[in-house]
């Protein structure tokens, strides 16, 4: 079988693509035949080393494809539609993936979409419904709003009565965000967010804001926040949050700080499936659309981390592995 493997952490470059020997399940596990790998930051963490993983690794958090065969212990039959996140391994055209992660996909929804909206669709679900769940009058600043958890987020925060305030970086984003569901859009190339969410707000500032970028935009993120307000990090896109002095927090109004974790949110196999559910079931009403920004071949790996990290984006990438 073909896959990427990352002998050692640095740039894309370190992706090799290679030849290995197709993978026997073990007792709780299934060989899953992938179509489609989702691409996410954190593969680019796992890759940098940011989140450190032995080396060699096939690197990838996030596929969707076909059963082909189960070890002992595995409620799932070879042919079955699945998909799956938060395990490392899907840049590959056959991948052995623990049973209690992988999620039936409903007929009707193609594999290209399931690959693309689980790690990035059940991030937005925890973080709108768990680390501060909104309701109808919040509201809340969204970095990278065009991104492909930043799309998710404001449909999925325009369901539930709140209003987005998000951030991108050109006037084409910000016309997907706003297509999306944000009620205001900053261009933060051109205008400082802070001052601009100071303004939108009447000096208020919002109730919650979702960071996926860090070190950048952590300290203004703080001081867009109301009184006893909540900063919800998810991610460090930027790099990761310097050292900080929690009486800051006082300083800025008795804010709350929280740095999650979609592994915490999606601990167990009946969390993992009713934020799955809920998905799949909007998807299907049209109450949620997915953005696939581009999908290229399994050996573009690299090129699709280049584009990533670059901020070329705006929705998701997926690798086609075996799509036949």
């Amino acid at each position: 079988m073909r896959a990427i493997r990352v002998y050692r952490t640095g740039g894309p470059e370190q992706m090799k693509l290679e030849e290995l020997p197709t993978p026997e399940p073990g007792p709780g596990q299934a060989r899953v035949r992938v179509a489609y790998s989702g691409v996410n930051y954190i593969d680019i963490y796992h890759r940098t080393g940011t989140y450190p993983k032995p080396v060699p690794f096939i690197p990838g958090s996030e596929g969707a494809g076909v059963v082909e065969a189960v070890g002992d212990g595995v409620n799932l039959r070879p042919g079955e539609r699945v998909a799956w996140a938060m395990q490392t391994g899907s840049y590959t055209q056959h991948a052995v993936v623990d049973g209690w992660r992988l999620v039936p996909v409903p007929d009707g929804l193609e594999l290209a979409a399931a690959a693309s909206v689980l790690l990035q669709g059940m991030t937005a679900h925890y973080l709108t419904h768990s680390a501060f769940p909104l309701h109808q009058g919040h509201v809340a600043l969204v970095h990278a709003a065009a991104g492909g958890v930043g799309l998710l987020m404001c449909q999925i925060a325009r369901q539930a009565g709140a209003r987005i305030i998000g951030t991108v970086s050109t006037e084409e984003k910000a016309a997907l965000a706003h297509a999306a569901g944000a009620d205001d859009v900053i261009l933060y190339t051109k205008e400082d967010f802070r001052e601009a969410v100071r303004r939108l707000t009447d000096r208020q500032g919002v109730d919650v804001v979702y960071d996926s970028v860090g070190k950048t935009t952590f300290t203004a993120s703080l001081d867009c926040l109301r009184a006893r307000g909540t900063l919800v990090l998810f991610g460090q896109s930027s790099g990761p949050v310097p050292a900080f002095d929690p009486n800051r927090l006082s300083e800025f109004g008795s804010l709350f700080l929280t740095r999650t974790s979609l592994a915490h949110y999606a601990a167990d196999r009946a969390e993992l499936l009713g934020r799955a559910r809920d998905l799949f079931a909007w998807l299907a009403a049209g109450q949620l659309s997915l953005r696939i920004d581009r999908e290229l071949p399994l050996e573009a790996a690299a090129e699709a981390h280049r584009l990533l990290e670059g901020r070329a984006t705006a929705g998701k990438l997926v690798l086609a592995c075996t799509t036949s």
